[in-house]
Parts: C-alpha cells; structure tokens; sequence
C-alpha cells in the first residue's frame, strides 16, 4: 500500500498500515490511491524544511525574549530555621475563646433536690411509723402493768424509748418540713419565671406563711395550689393537694389533743394518752406520705415541659346533602327490568 507526502511529494510505502506524517518532512500523508502532487508543488514546499539557522547567530545558542530595564534583585537567601521545636509536655498556650451568656438564658433553679427531699420524707415517716410501734409496745406494758409488777429496767426502758424516739421524730418533721419550704419558694420562682414574671408572693411571706403553726394550715395549701394553677397542672393534682391537706388538719387536731391530755398522772389518762399519741404519729406519717406523692406530682414534670400540649387536628369532613329519593323516582319513567316503550 503506497501513500502519497502532500508536501515533499515522497512515495511511501507503508504495507498495509496506513500512516498519516511523513517522515521525512513530517508533512500529511494523502491516502492510499489519491494523485501525487505536481513536482513544482513539491519542490516549493520542500525548500522551506531545508533552511538552515541564520547565519549571524552561533551555533547552541538562540534568541531569549526578556523585559526591558535593569535585572531583577536577587532573592534573598532563606536563613536557617533551626532544630525543629519539642515539647515535654502539650503545650497551653494559645487564644482563648470567652463566651458571654446570652441575655435570655433562663435563671437556673435552686433549691433542695429531688433525691434529698424524697429521701428526708422517707426517712420522716419511718422515724414516725416507729414512734407510733415504740408507743403501742408502752400501752401493752401499761395494760400488763395493771396486774403484773414489772421490771425496773423494762418499764425505764419503754419509758425513755418512748420519749427519745418522740425527739428523734420531732427533729426529722422539722427537717422535712423546712426542706418542703425550701423547695415550694425555689419551684414557685422557676414557674413564674418561665412565664416571663417574678412571684407576686415575696419569699420571706411563704416561709413565714408555711412555719407558723396553725397559719400554716390555712396558707401553705394555697401557696401549693397557686403553684399548681401557674403550671397548669391543677386538674390532676387537686384531688392529691385536697386529700393531703385534710388529713394534715386531722393529724395537727389530734396532736394537739394529745400534748393537751399528756399531763395527766392518773393510770387511765396515761394508757388513753398513749393511744392517742399513737393515733397522732400515724396521721402525721400518712400525712406526710400524702405530702411526698404531692411533691412527685410535681417533679414528675419540670417547669420547661409544660402539661399543655398543641396537637394538628384535621378539618372536619364536609357531608353531603342526602340525595333527593323522590326526584330519582320521577325520572324514572319505565318500570325496573322492561324496556322502554317503541
């Protein structure tokens, strides 16, 4: 297979693989079959590829285009940095990033803990429900009293058991007590202050209101039910705050029936003085207990999460107006199964 050079005009004999330079003049190789260029076409284009270098210039060297004025300043040389830093230790220096608080923030809660007062009431009525077993062991020894003479160190026994279990419970109610203060002014601040306002009750009145004591039993369930209004929470704990607030009156009317009746001396006053003394520290547990599942209600749920909830209803449907039967009747004319009339 032969091809033609388009420039020098050379015969090629390329077998059977067609080439596209020639590789003589690297001009562009016709292909196979075509005419070969006039000689004249050729020879024109042969002279150019057989100029050589002019002949001012020296041979290895050529001309290099540079800017006009003077030579660039030379670079300055790198000075040595030196051995590469290590540290024993990570190093702290560095910049330090201070964030401020944002205006909004909301005040953070203080108060006693739910752990502490849960278990401060827990451990009250405890101390309560023995005060209540210790008293009814001193009733059984005053009826076996009645006819046996008894020992000495048993009756000092149930004597002072009684009286020292009776300061134990009476240090523990206080305790528990100031705790529940303590923790319905930090939780009455928190809710007014989520809903953008400070508490309309100054905090020296709710201790004052809370600790004294037959005004307490007037104020202090205000005071909670307040708070229960302010959460929006009064539906499900006013039936807990009502029935706890009874029996708390119940159990502050017999305690003081029974300091009232504890200094008599006669054998049967003492026996029915134990038993009401009995009777008194178990209300006072129950109302204590009534008073912890009061608390929970509202720890159950912070202040943040509030009960009332938006949830997406759907439009209610449209119905229909019910379909006329008497028209639908009149439109039909023939009789159901028969064929229309020719």
């Amino acid at each position: 297979m032969i091809q033609v050079c388009s420039q020098c005009g050379t015969r090629w004999n390329v077998r059977d693989r067609q080439r596209v330079w020639c590789p003589r003049c690297r001009g562009t190789l016709l292909a196979p079959g075509s005419a070969a260029p006039a000689p004249e076409w050729g020879r024109r284009d042969a002279a150019p590829a057989q100029r050589r270098p002019t002949p001012g210039l020296p041979a290895g060297f050529k001309w290099v285009a540079v800017r006009p004025g003077p030579p660039p300043p030379p670079r300055r040389p790198r000075r040595d940095l030196g051995p590469t830093p290590r540290y024993s230790v990570i190093p702290r220096w560095g910049l330090v990033e201070h964030f401020d608080a944002p205006a909004d923030e909301k005040p953070v809660r203080t108060g006693p803990s739910l752990t502490a007062v849960h278990t401060t009431l827990v451990a009250t009525a405890a101390v309560l429900g023995a005060a209540a077993f210790v008293h009814l062991i001193r009733y059984v020894l005053l009826i076996v009293n009645r006819t046996v003479l008894l020992n000495p160190w048993v009756a000092g026994i149930a004597t002072w058991g009684g009286v020292a279990v009776s300061v134990v419970a009476l240090f523990t109610t206080v305790a528990s007590l100031l705790l529940l203060i303590q923790w319905l002014v930090s939780r009455r601040a928190a809710a007014y202050a989520h809903h953008g306002h400070d508490d309309p009750r100054p905090a020296w009145m709710l201790r004052l209101c809370c600790l004294l004591p037959v005004v307490n039993l007037f104020w202090a369930p205000v005071f909670v039910l307040e708070l229960a209004q302010v959460e929006g929470r009064q539906n499900w704990l006013r039936r807990p705050i009502s029935v706890w607030w009874a029996v708390w009156v119940a159990s502050t009317a017999v305690s003081l029936f029974s300091i009232a009746t504890s200094f008599t001396t006669d054998p049967q006053g003492i026996a029915d003085n134990t038993v009401t003394t009995i009777v008194a520290y178990l209300f006072a547990a129950g109302a204590l207990l009534l008073a912890l599942q009061v608390f929970l209600g509202f720890e159950r749920q912070p202040v943040e999460r509030p009960s009332k909830r938006w949830l997406m209803v759907t439009a209610p449907e449209q119905k229909q107006p019910p379909k006329d039967s008497s028209a639908d009747q009149a439109r039909a004319v023939e009789p159901e199964g028969q064929n229309p009339a020719a």
